[in-house]
């Protein structure tokens, strides 16, 4: 049985390595299950339940990691100002895919809570998934929410995204390079960036605004919009 020390440092080395293995398998061959938001954590799992390492002990000692997402958000302010030229070229299709994004990523995830009566606290901590997680788990406290939850389904819906977007494009005849970066952007974010950036280089500067603006409008507005979906 290995010391605490020695399980902490094997934890954090497994989830740093297969990071950077899965990320360098998907930029060989760019199919959805080598993505590292798909294979590393199903590698990762297959290692924690393999060696029997109790799953409270792996948080413990990887849950810093999450404190990584206070200056990642921070950081997104960069691409904010090195791409204000296409801020100023493109207003109204950013506020369009921020606020459609916005409006029905809340709906469509109340609306399940709905259908599927869930608990209390999933039913909150569903409504922030379509926003990148670094906001999500800021923004979902105020929906009574549980953060670590809000991560898991913030990483599945951009995974469900990032695998559909291309049918779903061709089944809608949306073609132009805004209307799928918007839309990958509000809808998929982190995971819908990195897919609208493979489709192109200005579908990937339209994915990484929509995702940011629709994530700073999510933080900010989340205190009303829970006041106003528990209202109805």
């Amino acid at each position: 049985m290995m010391s605490d020390t020695l399980l902490a440092l094997f934890s954090l080395l497994v989830t740093v390595v297969f990071y950077f293995l899965t990320k360098s398998a998907y930029r060989r061959k760019k199919v959805f299950w080598r993505a590292p938001v798909v294979a590393a954590p199903l590698a990762i799992i297959a290692v924690v339940l393999g060696l029997k390492i109790p799953l409270d002990d792996y948080f413990l000692y990887t849950h810093f990691l999450v404190l990584l997402l206070g200056p990642a958000t921070i950081a997104f302010a960069l691409p904010i100002y090195q791409q204000r030229a296409i801020i100023r070229r493109y207003p109204l299709t950013l506020s369009v895919g921020v606020i459609s994004g916005l409006i029905l990523g809340l709906l469509s995830s109340w609306l399940l809570t709905r259908l599927f009566d869930l608990p209390a606290e999933m039913a909150g901590s569903m409504l922030t998934r379509s926003v990148s997680t670094p906001f999500a788990m800021q923004a979902v406290t105020a929906f009574g929410g549980i953060p670590d939850l809000t991560a898991v389904l913030v990483m599945m819906t951009g995974i469900i995204g990032m695998v559909i977007c291309e049918p779903v494009f061709r089944a809608a005849g949306i073609r132009t390079a805004l209307a799928r970066g918007a839309a990958l952007g509000a809808a998929s974010h982190g995971a819908g960036t990195a897919k609208a950036r493979e489709l192109g280089r200005e579908e990937g500067v339209i994915a990484s605004l929509t995702m940011i603006f629709t994530g700073i409008a999510m933080v900010l507005g989340a205190p009303l919009f829970a006041m106003l979906l528990a209202a109805l």
